[in-house]
């Protein structure tokens, strides 16, 4: 018998991501939709319905919803109508009276879309889920700038949305290079361990201050050798026009890390270091963000907790079939408008046949559903991660405003 060669052993190989043909084919769904569709296929039916998506769980105060451009590339060149909240928009989970809040509303024949259900679903679960994660960091920090450095924590197909939606959330800048060519920015990065192992420190950070360029922003590692303390004063002597220093303290030598900072900061500030910034990353997650930045951290670089933000559970159901408000139970029926109040933000889901012009605080109500597909063709040219990212922060600015006046 003779042995197989390297090439024909790589051959074997079965790589576990679906190619973006086999979503579009309908193949990365559940298998009971296609099972039932095909079954139906000889029955002589007209199923032309309306389709709801709204959030089942978990119902958090508000959400950041995103992940709808995948979706709506899916749903182009059907026979369709796609209503839909713009992406970007921040909004709770229920309105102001208890109903649940559609996000989402398709209206077509139920052969046209009915098999890309599982694909519609987690396109918006997973980067809506990231999105809001990185908004409730925007939150907390203010105007401290953060990055997303987790896409190496997921598995690679799926990196350029988790940058992007980390990025529509609030992130002002993100690491992986597709996601930087995705939003329209340059990828940030400071330097790896690995270059400081291979050539000591001061080799790394002289090649690492170099490579930043006069305009570029100089940022080195310092704690792969020494003592946080003393490893910030030597690199800053020999640098004094460094942007930041940045600290990856491994847990396992971290102690309090909010104390690291600001003994590093006193020493800087000592040796009249004022202008080099801290950075701070290395398992990062909400909750340590607020002690870090009084602290001293002028900078984040935050991974796994963005990257593997829990999803949330959207699901979409039939509410009308044939002109017929009906749905399963739990559900309610009929199609929907949603409708915010410009001045108190307030949220009401309303049947799409009543119209409602004043909220109960006085101001008034607009409906934030919008038309993006008439019969399968996408109305107009669809918005640019930078506009999702400034409705992002123009929405919370609105939350905290709203929060201030009430």
């Amino acid at each position: 018998m003779t042995s197989k060669t390297a090439s024909e052993k790589d051959k074997e190989l079965q790589l576990s991501s679906a190619t973006y043909e086999e979503i579009l084919s309908g193949q990365a769904s559940d298998v009971y939709f296609e099972r039932s569709l095909s079954a139906a296929s000889h029955v002589k039916h007209h199923a032309n319905v309306v389709a709801e998506v709204t959030l089942s769980g978990p119902l958090d105060p508000w959400v950041n919803f995103t992940g709808l451009n995948e979706v709506l590339n899916v749903l182009l060149g059907k026979n369709i109508d796609v209503y839909s909240i713009p992406e970007g928009t921040i909004l709770p989970p229920r309105d102001m009276v208890g109903n649940p809040v559609p996000v989402m509303r398709i209206e077509g024949n139920y052969d046209d879309f009915g098999e890309f259900e599982t694909s519609i679903l987690g396109f918006i679960c997973q980067s809506t889920g990231i999105s809001t994660y990185s908004s409730r960091i925007r939150e907390a920090l203010g105007d401290t700038p953060f990055y997303s450095f987790g896409i190496r924590r997921m598995h690679p197909a799926i990196s350029p949305m988790i940058d992007r939606a980390a990025y529509v959330g609030g992130a002002d800048g993100v690491s992986g290079i597709l996601g930087g060519k995705l939003i329209g920015k340059k990828p940030v990065g400071t330097m790896p361990h690995a270059l400081s192992l291979i050539f000591g420190d001061d080799k790394a950070w002289e090649m690492t201050v170099k490579a930043a360029g006069p305009k570029g922003i100089r940022t080195v590692l310092i704690d792969t050798f020494m003592d946080e303390k003393f490893a910030a004063i030597k690199a800053a002597t020999m640098f004094p026009d460094l942007d930041f220093i940045r600290l990856d303290t491994p847990s396992s030598r971290r102690g309090n890390f909010a104390n690291i900072v600001r003994e590093v900061r006193w020493e800087l500030d000592l040796r009249g270091f004022n202008n080099v910034k801290i950075m701070v990353s290395g398992g990062l997650k909400l909750e340590n963000l607020p002690e870090l930045k009084a602290a001293g951290a002028e900078a984040f670089g935050i991974g796994t907790s963005i990257a593997s933000a829990h999803p949330y559970d959207f699901a979409m159901d039939i509410v009308e079939l044939n002109g017929t408000a009906m749905t399963k139970r739990g559900k309610h029926s009929g199609k929907k408008n949603i409708m915010r109040c410009s001045k108190c933000h307030s949220i009401l889901s309303l049947p799409a046949s009543m119209k409602t012009e004043n909220c109960r605080c006085g101001g008034h109500m607009e409906n934030i559903m919008v038309k993006m597909i008439e019969k399968g063709r996408l109305l107009e040219p669809y918005e640019h991660p930078e506009a999702l990212r400034k409705r992002t922060l123009k929405e919370l600015e609105a939350i905290r405003k709203v929060m201030q006046d009430f």
